[in-house]
């Protein structure tokens, strides 16, 4: 089964959690602080396998979790770090977060790696809270929490050249002569429900993939006979070939068929438009093809090779297929002499637009509860380990050093008001004091 969409979960290790230790040796007075940082969680990592073709894999295993970092041990030890997990994805992958739609990572070179998801740093140990005013604290943190999201998966074939055109033109046909691939092929439409690759050799050496893609018909661009499942595999194209019924078999004209099917290319992605493009007028082996062939070109009446062939007798392939190779080493050799983007920053340094700062905290009341938000202080309150009185001295000079007890006084609570923060609540005093 060809699969080329999914939705999948991914979460990075949780950091390990520091630990609170001190140091008793004999003939070691006042030993101190000893308690290692936690560990750090794996990422997760996509990493492109050229030997994969589909994205069935994900059809079975939808959840994807790294390890965790190791606690903080005695003796100053810090827990080990975990290994990042690497998910193997074939090449042509393009993920994004399936709640914004923002675009994470676009994979398409063998060996390429991204990470999707980073894990969370290890807490530190108590001896990273020693001060000469307080120089045995019981302080430790835990682990932040790894980066958890739904993400999705889209797959776009990575060919040079790819055939598009109305159901049942020969593309299928075509590629299983040009190729060793062996498409199915039938007398319906829509025999193709899933994209086919081929590599090509031409008679002078070189070789390119071609994909058969199936067939478009009216509508495609809004998703008319699975159209978006298809034309997202024409994106990554550099050529496209364009097949006609020029014999007009099915009873449709081949310049009406010529004009639609660019036109469902041009509304799915306006890029496509600028494409180079080759005409392959197929089944010239039938009667009235070259009558219709000469008509075509007449209402054509712009410069677009037109290459008439016949995949069944094989005649005027080897034209078609030596033209397809010249403009395919066009077209990458303008690739690759264009000039790299460079931004006009100091020393061609790349400038990144900087994002609105984000609000520390928002405080709205849900009934008789103050609810406090915000990624800073929620992150806080999982990370603070509230086992021992000088963590919770520690979590309460921050939430005054962030202003959130003045705006909470500001707002009305009061002594044993109920505040809830993520999903942690407690009673609002202010008797608390901490020594740094």
């Amino acid at each position: 089964m060809f699969v080329d969409q999914v939705k999948i979960y991914v979460k990075g290790g949780d950091g390990g959690r520091g630990q609170v230790a001190f140091r008793r040796e004999k003939y070691v007075p006042n030993g101190g602080p000893a308690g290692g940082d936690g560990g750090n969680g794996g990422d997760i990592i996509f990493r492109v396998d050229e030997g994969l073709r589909t994205l069935m894999d994900f059809r079975y295993q939808r959840h994807f979790k790294a390890e965790p970092g190791e606690p903080g041990r005695s003796k100053a030890q810090h827990g080990a770090s975990a290994d990042d997990k690497i998910v193997r994805v074939p090449p042509g992958t393009v993920v994004r977060d399936a709640e914004t739609g923002e675009l994470i990572a676009d994979l398409v070179a063998h060996g390429q790696e991204a990470v999707i998801v980073k894990g969370g740093r290890g807490g530190k140990g108590n001896m990273r809270f020693a001060t000469p005013v307080n120089p045995a604290p019981a302080i430790s943190e835990n682990g932040e929490p790894g980066v958890e999201r739904w993400i999705e998966l889209e797959l776009k074939l990575l060919a040079d050249i790819g055939l598009v055109g109305y159901p049942s033109v020969g593309k299928s046909t075509m590629l299983s002569v040009v190729s060793a691939a062996r498409p199915k092929i039938g007398a319906y439409h829509f025999t193709t429900i899933a994209p086919n690759l081929g590599v090509v050799q031409v008679e002078d050496g070189r070789s390119f993939v071609m994909a058969d893609l199936p067939g478009l018909i009216e509508g495609a661009h809004e998703g008319v006979g699975l159209g978006h499942q298809f034309l997202r595999h024409v994106e990554r194209t550099k050529v496209i070939i364009h097949v006609i019924d020029m014999a007009g078999s099915e009873g449709r004209d081949p310049y009406e068929d010529y004009l639609q099917i660019n036109k469902e290319l041009v509304l799915y992605n306006q890029d496509l438009e600028k494409r180079p493009q080759i005409i392959a007028a197929n089944k010239m082996d039938l009667p009235d093809a070259e009558e219709q062939l000469e008509f075509f070109k007449e209402q054509l009446g712009k410069d677009v090779p037109v290459f008439p062939i016949s995949s069944v007798t094989r005649k005027g392939l080897r034209e078609l297929l030596f033209a397809a190779a010249n403009l395919l080493d066009k077209v990458e050799e303008e690739i690759a002499n264009q000039p790299e983007e460079v931004s006009t920053g100091p020393v061609g340094r790349k400038l990144y637009k900087a994002e609105a700062p984000e609000v520390p905290f928002t405080i709205r009341k849900e009934n008789e509860v103050f609810v406090v938000e915000g990624t800073q202080i929620e992150k806080l309150i999982l990370m603070t380990n509230f086992n021992y009185h000088d963590g919770l001295m520690r979590f309460s000079k921050i939430m005054k050093d962030m202003g959130v007890e003045a705006e909470l006084r500001q707002r009305g609570a009061e002594e044993g008001s109920t505040i809830r923060i993520g999903e942690m609540e407690f009673e609002f005093t202010e008797n608390l004091d901490y020594v740094d």
